[in-house]
């Protein structure tokens, strides 16, 4: 059985800065090439959640979505749910993704 996901608050705002931030930078092709690796990635996940590497000591899954862009999340095997937390650019201040999460 697949899993479904949650997107809880920061995941939607930070999806659309991402891609914000892409177009401003680059161009509409390029966000929609990052789309499409969220929307591959997500595909991947939803198969098997364990794909991602587990953090111990903030108790979440990441998943490299690009050089520039990680995803945060965690799943409940018994609710076969995944709940997605902050798509994170990599040069951000790391510190500033511990107040997300």
């Amino acid at each position: 059985m697949k899993y479904i996901f949650k997107w809880q608050p920061n995941s939607g705002y930070t999806y659309f800065e991402e891609a914000d931030f892409i177009l401003l930078k680059w161009n509409a092709a390029e966000v929609q090439k990052f789309k499409d690796l969220v929307e591959e990635n997500l595909l991947r996940l939803s198969k098997n959640p364990t794909l991602g590497i587990y953090n111990v000591e903030l108790k979440i899954y990441s998943i490299v979505i690009s050089k520039q862009t990680t995803l945060y999340y965690n799943f409940n095997e018994t609710t076969k749910i995944i709940d997605l937390y902050v798509f994170w650019n990599n040069s951000k201040n790391p510190a500033d993704l511990i107040k997300l999460l």
